[in-house]
């Protein structure tokens, strides 16, 4: 499966990227905000099954990069990510309260298991 990972802290990106390909992801596609995910999409569409966002971003929030990518390819699926309290995310992003989302830190299992469900279409 291949994935576009947008986490603006490096190290943060780093360690979703080795999780996720540790695991069998065979592209991880790396994004350091949200107008960098949208060129990244644009350029690797035809190769991206999901995206992973941090909810919360300078320049452009997880939230509007991945409308923009949605106009383009309405199917795609995402899960957001938070480091920041669920109430707080909730509202800053104007998130729906049935989107995919799994908060900071998180077990490598537990992105995987968020991950399948997601990609299942089993689970938000």
């Amino acid at each position: 499966m291949k994935i576009l990972i947008v986490e603006d802290i490096a190290d943060d990106r780093r360690l979703l990227r080795y999780n996720l390909e540790h695991h069998g992801c065979d592209v991880v596609i790396e994004a350091a905000d949200g107008e960098d995910a949208v060129r990244k999409f644009m350029a690797n569409r035809d190769r991206i099954q999901l995206l992973l966002f941090d909810i919360i971003m300078p320049k452009k929030n997880g939230k509007k990069a991945y409308e923009e990518i949605k106009k383009i390819t309405p199917d795609i699926k995402v899960i957001f990510t938070s480091g920041y309290a669920p109430e707080l995310v909730r509202q800053k992003a104007s998130l729906e309260n049935d989107a995919p989302l799994i908060y900071k830190p998180m077990s490598p299992m537990k992105l995987l298991q968020k991950v399948r469900s997601v990609l299942d279409g089993s689970g938000s």
